[in-house]
């Protein structure tokens, strides 16, 4: 029987997985097709990609930072360079702020720490339940699986849904969380504003573009952006996202050609991507979720901030919880 099952491979489920390997039976599962979750690199062709969900990674903590600056020695990251126009006046820039990204995509983080980890991918959970001394899982194609100890890296609308019946502290599920969205567009167009390598709009619709030429990964006769929408914005349009696909993606773009005051042209390759659950604006109390007596642990960004780091923060805590239990 496995010894730890973990649902998610983003870089929650990909830091705890991590660390219990080096002394446990690890076996991840997801239900996107690759790892990375909120990290997920959209391949368009061959080495061409976007970094569809975070952007890039800027470290605050001391420890966070040193595990960064170890990546970047091993070449899995890098700095991420050229011009950052800083638009939103709303905000007071740091001028300090870093720009780190992975090497290959953003999700290069995830690759590296469940490298030699038994992933199941397209699997997703559809049910739990407690049996004795062991959880039973159940996916959505009728696999089930059994474990002694379960670990949720999931959103927490995912994560309420399938543990509120075994918490014991039932209260940190039943919060009134609200996780903002965003809505994200991939496109390309013909060689321009090649200078510039991101911007940060002041804007009520669009909030970021990224060009991606400028992370150095791949060469292209064509530029390929990557846009984010606000999340005021996304959260009004999240839910019929799917069915306005082209009608939002071109909201979006079409800011961009306002915004950047570039000559608008006729755009293929249009990808749109929405994330209901981008991140929790309102952190809680306590940073993960662990009950010894059912094994039953839960980590994510959502439990400590909005950032890429809140998720390692919360999956280191909840190891630190596992050890003490032991």
């Amino acid at each position: 029987m496995i010894d730890y099952c973990i649902i998610g491979s983003g870089i929650s489920g990909s830091t705890i997985a991590n660390l219990l390997k080096k002394k446990y039976q690890v076996v991840i599962y997801d239900k996107a097709r690759g790892p990375g979750g909120r990290s997920s690199f959209k391949r368009f062709d061959k080495k061409i990609g976007y970094d569809h969900g975070v952007q890039y990674i800027s470290p605050k903590t001391a420890k966070f930072k040193k595990f960064i600056n170890k990546l970047i020695k091993l070449g899995i990251l890098k700095k991420w360079g050229g011009t950052h126009l800083f638009l939103n006046n709303r905000i007071k820039e740091n001028k300090k702020h870093q720009k780190i990204i992975g090497t290959n995509g953003n999700n290069d983080i995830s690759k590296y720490l469940i490298k030699n980890i038994n992933c199941n991918f397209e699997s997703e959970l559809k049910k739990i339940k407690r049996k004795n001394l062991y959880w039973e899982l159940e996916f959505i194609n009728n696999k089930k699986i059994n474990c002694k100890n379960l670990i949720l890296t999931c959103p927490h609308p995912q994560s309420k849904k399938l543990t509120i019946k075994y918490l014991k502290d039932k209260s940190i599920l039943k919060k009134k969380i609200k996780m903002s969205a965003n809505v994200t567009v991939m496109f390309t167009l013909k060689k321009n504003l090649e200078k510039i390598s991101s911007f940060f709009f002041d804007d009520p619709i669009l909030g970021w573009a990224a060009l991606e030429n400028s992370k150095n990964r791949f060469k292209s006769r064509f530029n390929h952006w990557t846009l984010q929408s606000t999340s005021n914005w996304a959260n009004k349009k999240i839910n019929k996202n799917k069915k306005m696909k082209l009608i939002n993606s071109n909201i979006l773009i079409n800011r961009f050609f306002e915004l950047t005051n570039t000559k608008k042209e006729k755009l293929n390759n249009i990808l749109n991507h929405g994330w209901k659950y981008s991140y929790n604006p309102k952190p809680l109390k306590i940073k993960s979720y662990w009950d010894k007596k059912i094994k039953l642990g839960i980590c994510g960004d959502w439990f400590v901030g909005s950032r890429l780091e809140s998720g390692w923060i919360s999956a280191n805590d909840l190891y630190d919880k596992i050890k003490k239990s032991n």
